[in-house]
């Protein structure tokens, strides 16, 4: 007995219920498949530009062997880039202020920064925070922070730059701060966590480049100290008993290392001081410390010299007169 056509259509109901299911499996296979493609694409080429960044770094830090100026440029070009931030800034720290080195982002937040000077951020602040210990201060809303209520300068800046997202590294060696980079973005996005760890990886190199930078100057200052050693002894030796050209030689040396506007060399006889080498002194300067001997007075910086004092330095010699 053949089979009836509706008992036919049923035996095949199961065969295509069967085909659309692994039809819809083999879709969804393939769009994750896609989904998988894209970001891994996506990953290779972040990964790509974060090393083509600091590739272009590395760059700069050879081609300006300690010309610290160049190098925060890049740097912080790169990572406003990379970050996909609007604007941001790096500071250096000497230890009581903060001073703008390198700015990017809105004209008249860097002209604003450009003319702050040095400045002191309260603990209240993002910067200050780093200061105080944390590695990393990241914001999602600059205007709910605290410091925008209570500290007028944070919150002109803030507002200057429509600055919303934060984020701040510090720059630091050892358990010392050299400086800060930041980034900001004018929404309330905030970083990811490989953004914040592509920042800190912009931040150690800043810190190699300022050690670079360092040791540098340092080996400059101490080859040129050297050859001015060696050509005060030269004259000395070419100026036996001639006391005249070995004060010179010294002075003209220590004005040019010191890089001091004028200097002047004295001789003390037991009681009174005498100029006996004057190099670019002002003339109605020169002429009072040339008419007569100088008598030390108590308080003065000769008469600490005299004390035994190592050396005297005057921060302010206008400032330390009126207090007399």
């Amino acid at each position: 007995m053949s089979p009836t056509p509706d008992s036919a259509s049923a035996n095949l109901q199961p065969t295509f219920a069967d085909l659309q299911r692994q039809l819809a499996e083999a879709r969804a296979e393939r769009d994750d498949a896609q989904r998988r493609l894209v970001e891994r694409t996506a990953e290779r080429d972040e990964s790509e530009a974060q090393k083509a960044a600091m590739a272009e770094v590395l760059q700069v830090i050879n081609s300006s062997p300690g010309d610290l100026a160049p190098v925060f440029d890049a740097m912080l070009e790169n990572a406003i880039r990379l970050c996909e931030a609007s604007h941001g800034n790096l500071y250096t720290f000497d230890g009581d202020a903060l001073h703008t080195v390198a700015a990017r982002g809105d004209a008249r937040l860097v002209e604003w920064l450009r003319n702050l000077g040095g400045f002191r951020p309260t603990k209240d602040q993002p910067i200050g925070r780093l200061l105080a210990g944390e590695p990393f201060v990241h914001g999602a809303d600059a205007t709910e922070e605290k410091a925008y209520s209570s500290q007028p300068m944070f919150r002109e800046f803030v507002d200057l730059g429509s600055i919303r997202s934060s984020l701040a590294v510090a720059l630091r060696k050892d358990h010392n701060v050299l400086g800060v980079i930041t980034l900001y973005r004018q929404e309330v996005r905030p970083f990811t966590d490989k953004q914040i760890a592509l920042l800190q990886n912009f931040a150690a190199q800043a810190v190699i480049a300022m050690e670079n930078a360092r040791l540098i100057t340092e080996t400059r200052e101490a080859l040129e100290q050297q050859t001015a050693t060696a050509e005060v002894l030269q004259v000395i030796n070419s100026s036996p008993g001639d006391l005249a050209p070995v004060f010179g030689a010294i002075l003209d040396k220590g004005l040019h290392l010191c890089e001091a506007a004028f200097g002047t060399l004295w001789t003390f006889d037991g009681e009174c001081f005498h100029a006996v080498v004057l190099r670019r002194v002002p003339a109605g300067f020169a002429e009072v410390l040339t008419q007569a001997p100088y008598r030390p007075e108590p308080g003065s910086g000769h008469e600490l010299l005299l004390r035994s004092a190592h050396y005297v330095q005057i921060d302010d010699a206008a400032a330390e007169a009126r207090s007399h």
